[in-house]
């Protein structure tokens, strides 16, 4: 099996090593295949256009960062707070900076890793 394939946004073939259970690509609305560096890409065009987006918010050793699925975007939070939720238990609340702007995410509970954000007014 080759280890390759051609992105349908940027028309480059592109390699990959799958390590775990990744693909080393992601799937459009299409199922067409698309690099990571063009996801974040794609990731970026939602955010200026739409101003929200469902992201990660992932810690190691209480160093908190909001990413896409692939990792290939990434935001180190200025700000975090935690709180309660009446259902999940926890939620997390987070600041980021994206193109001048500051951002706000939400995760609830610490069974998930969906970060809810929006750009603040």
């Amino acid at each position: 099996m080759e280890n390759t394939f051609k992105c349908s946004v940027c028309k480059e073939t592109k390699s990959f090593v799958p390590k775990g259970v990744t693909t080393g690509y992601g799937l459009d609305e299409n199922d067409n295949k698309v690099c990571y560096d063009c996801c974040a890409e794609k990731d970026k065009k939602v955010m200026r256009e739409q101003g929200k987006i469902s992201l990660y918010l992932s810690n190691d050793n209480l160093k908190y960062k909001v990413t896409n699925w692939p990792g290939t975007l990434c935001f180190i939070p200025y700000h975090v707070t935690t709180g309660r939720h009446n259902i999940a238990g926890i939620r997390y609340d987070v600041w980021f900076l994206f193109e001048g702007k500051s951002w706000h995410g939400t995760t609830y509970g610490n069974n998930t890793q969906i970060c809810h954000c929006k750009r603040a007014k």
